[in-house]
């Protein structure tokens, strides 16, 4: 679905404007994405609850359609977050665009996964010891191995958890990174849950759930937390993304969003 933002022109653009003059934030079709929309996009999205970035994606189109979005991310979510971590909204604005998968859900409505074979291998070793583990990367190398690969990407990685559960089924679970924020499996407890199942049922729930998990998750790693408060991106990305961030200018691109959520904060 495309995103609809400022300075876009075009025909989608105009149905946006109309849809939104439905909805009672009237705007002049004429097909130009300016001030006006946006500010017209803004309204909308915060008397829906929704996150107000005045960017028309997924769930505004959704909501201006008169779809179901009581499962998406909402502007009360990122407060809440932005409370637990003791930052700005505009942070957590900025993490959600740059580090999110987009949606915590596939188009069938499940939870958006990414199966880890070489995390299941090492989680049975850890649960059933090193000759199950073995076994079953004799039976089934495309899920148990002891290197990464063998992804199939969208609703085709859900056979692949299926698969492994049938071993064990939370090892399975432990294998696998869920919703906005890809969270593994095996970080359940640190992302505030007692144990897998409760994890996973929660990032069932609601894009909300998955945005609490992740701030659970940073404020259980002193150091990202830290680096997060004091808006040091780099740092920041390096601990959450890993040293390869820089190839993906993770940092940069965290920088810039925060400098676009923070300036609409003050405006708004």
């Amino acid at each position: 679905m495309t995103l609809l933002k400022y300075g876009m022109k075009g025909e989608a653009v105009a149905e946006l404007q109309r849809a939104l003059t439905a909805h009672g934030h009237p705007v002049a079709d004429d097909g130009d994405f300016g001030e006006k929309t946006e500010a017209a996009v803004t309204a909308f999205q915060t008397a829906c609850g929704l996150m107000a970035d005045g960017k028309a994606g997924r769930d505004t189109l959704a909501a201006l359609a008169g779809e179901d979005t009581s499962r998406v991310l909402k502007e009360a979510d990122i407060r809440a977050a932005a409370e637990i971590l003791a930052v700005e909204p505009a942070v957590i604005k900025a993490v959600v665009h740059v580090e999110s998968a987009g949606s915590g859900y596939l188009p069938d409505g499940r939870v958006k996964i990414l199966f880890e074979r070489h995390v299941f291998r090492r989680e049975l070793e850890k649960a059933l010891g090193k000759a199950a583990a073995a076994e079953a990367e004799r039976e089934a190398p495309h899920i148990c191995a002891k290197t990464p690969g063998g992804y199939r990407g969208g609703t085709a990685e859900y056979p692949r958890l299926a698969r492994a559960m049938t071993i064990d089924p939370e090892c399975g679970m432990k294998a696998a990174s869920w919703g906005l924020f890809q969270i593994m499996g095996f970080n359940y407890a640190a992302a505030g849950h007692s144990d897998i199942h409760s994890f996973v049922d929660a990032v069932k729930k609601s894009e909300g759930e998955q945005l609490l998990a992740f701030a659970r998750f940073v404020t259980s790693d002193k150091v990202m937390l830290s680096a997060l408060q004091a808006k040091d991106w780099a740092a920041f990305a390096e601990r959450y993304n890993g040293r390869a961030y820089k190839k993906n200018n993770y940092d940069a691109k965290l920088a810039n969003a925060y400098a676009r959520y923070a300036d609409k904060e003050k405006t708004a």
